[in-house]
């Protein structure tokens, strides 16, 4: 018996493989649950006492003589494999990657600062939280203004004269005092005002407002900007301007674009009349060009603001302005594919 195993000791040694699968038909000859070593370790009862120590000896060496040779084989094979061995065909696709996803308010956002920046707009940027004189001394809002109150603007920590911005107007006041005419700019950004959440309505939303301030800007310069922007935004020519009331603007006005009435949102969003309102316009109070070291006797301006919020629904047809703010991934994935 002896013999037999140093013959399988040097059959051992001497094994050579080209592949992992005959590597492996090697070890469950010999290693294997039911492979010879242990058919020999079972037989190791039955030697006689004076032959165990050099049976036992003879089946130590054959055992680890086979497992490093297994240990040998691989090394070898797998320095040898190239990437096609490793890895599979690298012609393969690979594995699929997930399509990031822009916002619908980003998506409006970028399309509006594209479109007044092709006429000359340039973009503007402030802090939201706001201190009294830029969100409201600056735009001619009285003392005793409704919009001063509690209940229609936020206060930090309870000091009357900090707040979350209620409007971007303040950057514009702000762009106003460290810049000389003439000046061309829009500024988007997200404003906070202590409104009931409704599918129409939110306690905070997103504005772009824009400025223009020159010398001899008149209301007709106003009209056509927001013809031409409300054409290429849209697709929409008709648009109206009602007379309103701002205190930052004198003249003021609304205004509305006719949307039509094609869908249950349409309905819905311009409560069955198919006018649109978008935004609020009018020209620079000469107070507030005052405000900002402007001298109102030698320029005038036009400024205007619109809700991003509100032309998000219409153009992706979202019937509940809370949509845009919960995150809910089955929404945001719905923008997979625009750009």
């Amino acid at each position: 018996m002896l013999d037999k195993i140093k013959a399988y000791i040097k059959e051992v040694e001497a094994f050579e493989a080209k592949t992992e699968a005959e590597i492996e038909e090697f070890r469950i000859k010999y290693l294997g649950k039911k492979g010879l070593l242990n058919q020999y370790f079972s037989e190791f009862k039955n030697v006689a006492n004076e032959e165990k120590k050099e049976f036992g000896q003879a089946i130590n060496q054959w055992k680890n003589a086979a497992q490093d040779r297994v240990n040998a084989l691989k090394d070898a094979v797998e320095s040898t494999v190239d990437d096609n061995g490793k890895y599979g065909d690298l012609s393969r696709p690979g594995e699929p990657i997930e399509i990031g996803a822009r916002h619908p308010i980003s998506l409006v956002k970028n399309r509006i600062i594209e479109v007044f920046s092709n006429i000359g707009f340039n973009v503007s940027d402030g802090p939201e939280i706001e201190d009294d004189w830029h969100n409201f001394t600056a735009l001619n809002f009285t003392e005793h203004h409704p919009a001063r109150d509690m209940q229609d603007t936020f206060f930090v920590e309870k000091d009357p004269d900090v707040v979350l911005r209620t409007h971007t107007s303040g950057v514009q006041v702000r762009y106003m005092e460290n810049n000389k005419p003439p000046i061309r700019t829009i500024s988007p950004g997200r404003v906070y005002r202590n409104e009931a959440i409704s599918a129409r309505s939110h306690c905070f939303f997103h504005q772009v407002e824009g400025l223009y301030v020159d010398k001899g800007v008149s209301f007709a310069d106003l009209k056509q900007t927001l013809q031409y922007f409300t054409t290429e935004m849209f697709g929409k020519s008709k648009i109206r301007l009602r007379p309103s009331y701002f205190p930052f603007t004198e003249p003021s006005a609304e205004v509305d674009v006719y949307w039509g009435l094609e869908t249950e949102t349409d309905y819905r969003m311009t409560k069955g009349t198919g006018w649109l309102e978008i935004m609020g316009c009018g020209m620079v109070d000469p107070n507030v060009l005052k405000n900002s070291g402007i001298d109102p006797e030698e320029y005038s301006g036009f400024a205007f603001g619109m809700g991003i919020d509100r032309i998000a629904l219409l153009l992706h047809q979202i019937p509940d302005i809370r949509m845009l703010s919960e995150n809910d991934v089955r929404f945001l994935e719905q923008f997979k594919s625009v750009l």
